[in-house]
């Protein structure tokens, strides 16, 4: 039988996935589940941690004794940028499983540029037979923009793969093997720059921060001929109409894209219809719900300890 306050679960996500996860997390103090009808009038003032993903308005005015607010995810913006948000740490979700899964994502769409698989599809549908140029990938190189978990994985995986990658941060960071840029010199990275990978969090400083200026001066004329943008990031980091317009004007050759400004990405976006775009549905590092209460589990068992929490959200940074 539970014996603690139960943990409160309010994610968006799967119902029958989140429910199956239920049954054997939490045990010694149960959970309540919001996407659970019978729990959607309970009573939440005895709660003292929650699980959050695009948490309900009055959420934290029914539960205003948090002590500490994990995200189901690796971002945090869809909880910072809540207008109730209590003074209590917010914790990212950090996972080897959902790591793993973004390299793998950024590495296969940026296979999928070097190697024209767009274009041979298209071939192939129409019984073309006909070779196109394909670089090494050491010709290549790789921009990450985000150098943090995420970001510094994916660049490792890269590597292996025989890119050349650089990165930049808002802050300085040494990195072994990887030339690193930072703050101001973001237009030096960028010139250096044939795929451009999007991992930045989203804060008031990131919002929009992928548009027209920014596209225009990427590298033109490198292995690819066109410089390619990879978005696995958040959404509302990319100015959608100037990627679009670069799309069709030919600033970019291509792109991959997971996250959208709105989501579901409408079914009349001209981004479906664009030549060399890649599209998924921000399914590029979903969250393993099994692992992500295991997480949970174990930052509060440490917490309820007197051990300091881990990945805890920089309030002055939004990350």
């Amino acid at each position: 039988m539970p014996t603690k306050n139960p943990v409160l679960i309010d994610l968006k996500f799967n119902p029958q996935i989140i429910a199956d996860a239920l049954r054997n997390a939490f045990p010694d103090r149960g959970s309540i589940n919001l996407l659970d009808q019978a729990n959607s009038a309970t009573d939440l003032a005895k709660v003292d941690y929650a699980v959050l993903w695009n948490p309900d308005p009055a959420l934290f005015s029914r539960a205003p004794d948090l002590k500490v607010i994990f995200s189901g995810g690796a971002g945090v913006d869809h909880i910072m940028d809540h207008p109730g948000l209590p003074d209590v740490p917010v914790v990212r979700f950090v996972d080897r499983s959902l790591t793993t899964r973004m390299s793998e994502w950024i590495v296969l769409q940026c296979l999928t540029h070097l190697r024209q698989v767009e274009a041979y599809r298209k071939q192939a549908a129409r019984g073309i037979w006909r070779d196109l140029p394909q670089p090494e990938a050491s010709e290549v190189t790789v921009g990450v923009m985000g150098l943090g978990v995420l970001g510094q994985d994916a660049a490792v995986k890269l590597r292996a793969m025989g890119f050349n990658v650089i990165g930049w941060s808002r802050r300085h960071k040494v990195i072994d093997g990887m030339k690193t840029y930072d703050g101001d010199h973001m237009d030096a990275f960028l010139g250096d720059t044939d795929i451009l990978v999007g991992l930045l969090p989203l804060t008031k400083e990131t919002t929009r921060i992928y548009d027209a200026a920014l596209f225009s001066k990427l590298r033109q004329g490198g292995a690819l001929g066109k410089p390619v943008f990879i978005n696995a990031g958040r959404g509302k980091c990319q100015n959608q109409v100037d990627l679009r317009l670069a799309l069709e004007t030919g600033i970019l050759g291509g792109a991959s894209l997971d996250v959208f400004e709105v989501e579901p990405l409408p079914a009349r976006d001209p981004l479906w219809t664009i030549a060399n775009v890649v599209i998924t549905p921000h399914t590029a590092a979903t969250s393993d719900v099994g692992a992500l209460f295991r997480y949970v589990e174990t930052q509060i068992a440490g917490f309820e300890r007197g051990e300091a929490l881990q990945n805890v959200v920089d309030r002055a940074t939004g990350y």
